[in-house]
């Protein structure tokens, strides 16, 4: 096994990936999200129409990922600040799973709230 591999396999590997992937996903969401906001400027007939529309399964199934993925990154950016500013303690080697549940966790409640 080459030592890429072994590295790219690691558990802060994925971390890393799912923080950056995470971050272009909701940077590509934001620009629909403020025309979205706009829509209420064009009168409230506009606004209705698109309610409408987030009801949709699909829209509703799009919107826990958001969740999802929002919950990811702050996790993972909450995760990444400890290990930037506080000193090194060997608990700090769970934050990743913390990280990831308290994601999933979010994820999960929004999805039973819906």
């Amino acid at each position: 096994m080459s030592n890429d591999f072994r590295a790219r396999n690691h558990p802060a590997w994925w971390a890393f990936l799912v923080h950056r992937l995470s971050g272009l996903a909701l940077s590509v969401f934001l620009p629909f999200h403020f025309w979205a906001l706009g829509q209420a400027l064009q009168g409230e007939a506009r606004l209705d129409g698109l309610l409408r529309w987030t009801e949709q399964p699909l829209v509703k199934f799009a919107e826990i990922v958001l969740v999802l993925l929002l919950a990811a990154h702050l996790t993972g950016g909450l995760r990444l600040l400890a290990l930037e500013f506080l000193p090194w303690r060997e608990w700090q080697k769970s934050l990743l799973a913390l990280a990831a549940g308290a994601a999933l966790a979010a994820g999960l409640a929004f999805a039973l709230a819906l």
